[in-house]
């Protein structure tokens, strides 16, 4: 019996138990739209101006973006850092910088933080706003943060009251309804030598946000991904599809795989927590996609507080970037290739539970202000030692008011490798599409894509 299923079964027993969380204050709810934007976020700019007051984010195509394009220009393009940090400086800024970033900066005498202007760039419909409020009084987290009830397509706790209801912010963020997008994977390992892991195809649906007027259900997916891998040559063909619901203990995950050589679809219960992702080569875990993804019940999540720091923000030349040899340089990203921006961001730490099972003992994770979108974390081992580090590259896609962060990047600090997945520049960026049909999402459609 796996570990949700363990979970279930103590569930039914007292399922009277479920420990469900009471929404925000009144007072608190109150502050929505006036000291706080709709989702959250402190709307005044902070007390010395380098973090701006929000003013509703991009939602303005700059100038020279084709309308229906799926390569969006730089709205930035003609700035210059106003700061850079190295191993040299890096002290005096470390508390506005995650341990990983500390650790690249002291490590390697070419790692450099070019702090650009920051701009709070993050929009969603208003919809989603005016769901986000009901939310505020209304939404609850139940099972000790496992689950959700009552819940808007939006964000389900502006105000969050404890760490997992942070958490449930970042994995129902905002990304469209549907996405389409050709990436690459790419290792660059301790020698500095950069190999392709994986082409693929990517569909990313986010069915919770086809009707936004339904209350989300216990057993309604929130995440769903179809990935059909391209190359290199010994991957063409293979093909997986992963499915997430809104209550883990009623719906766990399920997957599937398709594997040419064996000519059949087959479930795959493991793609999942601290399963390598061969997507990656093995170099990151499954639930390290997106910096985090997949079921909160391993850990204990704690809420620590909101913080100003350093972080990828606004990465329309990485994100969009052509050439992958540029990007990928030994021993960590091109620093010329990454912004770097000021931001508020909230902290979340997760410690592993005492009867649970994970190469990562302790994950820190800095989420979003405005987006609520995770853009970079720590992992520590079981010896408290640093283990991994990722970040993911936030831009707005101004055309249809909708925050990205593909691609995300895993920083191996005991091998000295990394690996960045979801590469999209080099094959056209990202797609907004209609929704596929019930029938696309269905195993048997995976196995007539995946044969070659």
């Amino acid at each position: 019996m796996n570990y949700l299923n363990s979970l279930l079964a103590a569930s039914l027993v007292a399922a009277m138990a479920s420990h469900a969380h009471a929404a925000a204050s009144t007072q608190d709810v109150s502050r929505l739209g006036k000291d706080l934007t709709l989702v959250g976020a402190e709307k005044a700019a902070n007390a010395d101006g380098s973090i701006p007051a929000y003013q509703g984010g991009l939602t303005t195509p700059p100038a020279g973006f084709k309308t229906g394009d799926s390569l969006r220009p730089d709205p930035f393009p003609n700035e210059k850092p106003l700061l850079v940090i190295d191993g040299k400086n890096v002290d005096q800024y470390k508390g506005q910088l995650t341990a990983t970033t500390v650790e690249l900066a002291k490590r390697f005498p070419t790692f450099r933080i070019e702090v650009y202007p920051t701009h709070r760039t993050a929009a969603l419909p208003k919809v989603l706003l005016d769901n986000t409020l009901k939310n505020a009084s209304a939404a609850k987290s139940l099972e000790n943060g496992m689950a959700i009830e009552n819940v808007l397509p939006g964000v389900p706790f502006p105000i969050p009251q404890n760490g997992a209801e942070a958490m449930w912010n970042h994995l129902l963020r905002y990304q469209g309804v549907a996405q389409k997008a050709k990436y690459d994977s790419w290792n660059v390992d301790a020698a500095g030598v950069a190999a392709l892991a994986t082409t693929g195809l990517a569909f990313n649906g986010y069915p919770i946000y086809e009707d936004l007027n339904k209350v989300i259900d216990a057993k309604d997916i929130y995440f769903q991904t179809k990935l059909y891998y391209e190359g290199p040559a010994r991957r063409a063909g293979e093909s997986m599809m992963i499915k997430d619901a809104a209550n883990p203990l009623v719906q766990e995950r399920r997957a599937w795989q398709y594997l040419p050589g064996q000519r059949r679809v087959k479930l795959a219960p493991n793609l999942a927590y601290d399963t390598p992702n061969p997507g990656t080569a093995g170099s990151g875990t499954f639930d390290d996609i997106y910096v985090f993804n997949g079921a909160l019940d391993r850990y204990d999540w704690h809420l620590v507080g909101k913080q100003e720091m350093y972080v990828p923000y606004n990465t329309y030349r990485l994100t969009y970037i052509k050439d992958p040899k540029v990007l990928t340089t030994p021993k960590h990203l091109a620093s010329d290739q990454v912004r770097w921006e000021k931001h508020r961001v909230w902290v979340v730490e997760g410690t592993l539970k005492g009867n649970a099972r994970h190469i990562y003992a302790k994950r820190r994770f800095y989420l979003d202000e405005d987006s609520w979108f995770a853009l970079a974390s720590d992992q520590y081992d079981a010896r408290g030692q640093l283990y991994r580090g990722s970040y993911s590259f936030f831009t707005q896609s101004y055309d249809v008011q909708t925050p990205n962060n593909n691609p995300h990047v895993v920083y191996d600090l005991v091998g000295g490798s990394y690996n960045i997945n979801g590469l999209i520049g080099p094959h056209g960026g990202i797609e907004y599409i209609a929704p596929l049909s019930k029938a696309q999402w269905s195993p048997e459609a995976l196995a007539g894509a995946g044969i070659r």
